[in-house]
């Protein structure tokens, strides 16, 4: 399996699953998500998947600071239906880094564990998503906007003739290098102040 050599120099986000300790699923409970394990799960790298790794990480860095983030106790609220744009995509990434699920979720052992009713659309909150600590009641509302990473300018008439099926497989390659290229100058190389807005509730 070949991927941009990216993928595996973005910081990955460590968490305490108390389930997973429970089980004997990882050691301790800790484990580890990768941005490439978030790229398995859409089935692709974009500034929309990177945007939801970048308010996952830094939203759960901002409600537990030092501290490892517990996963399988977060709310996650979405301002936006499920089937608004790309409020699915962005909730499905987020979902599976915190654990949080809707009604369909894990209902728990005895009691204990449960992950369903965490994930919510359609709430009316000052923000694209809001993350909410289960034992303390501290929320974070975060936005993103990748609009100040400007794609090349060769990457929109490449992706009109690579969808047309008119491009030859080198512009197609190339149309694939230059849209990784952004979501690597988003995840990477630019300050997450002019990426997101984050505002601890």
């Amino acid at each position: 399996m070949k991927y941009p050599d990216f993928y595996t120099q973005i910081p990955p986000i460590k968490l305490y699953d108390p389930l997973s300790a429970f089980l004997g699923a990882f050691e301790d409970g800790l484990m580890e998500i990768s941005y490439l394990e978030c790229v398995k799960l859409a089935g692709h790298s974009c500034p929309t998947v990177a945007g939801a790794y970048l308010m996952a990480s830094k939203g759960l860095e901002s409600l537990y600071g030092s501290d490892i983030p517990q996963r399988g106790t977060i709310k996650v609220e979405m301002q936006k239906p499920e089937n608004d744009g790309v409020t699915g995509v962005i909730a499905n990434i987020i979902s599976f880094i915190t654990g949080a699920n809707g009604v369909g979720g894990f209902k728990g052992i005895q009691g204990k564990f449960s992950r369903n009713n965490l994930l919510k659309y359609n709430v009316p909150i000052q923000g694209e998503i809001r993350l909410t600590r289960v034992d303390t009641n501290e929320s974070v509302t975060l936005s993103y906007d990748p609009s100040s990473v400007m794609p090349d300018a060769m990457m929109q008439p490449l992706m009109g003739k690579s969808l047309q099926g008119l491009a030859s497989k080198e512009e197609q390659e190339m149309f694939g290098r230059l849209w990784q290229k952004r979501v690597e100058e988003i995840l990477l190389y630019t300050d997450d102040t002019k990426l997101l807005t984050i505002t601890k509730d």
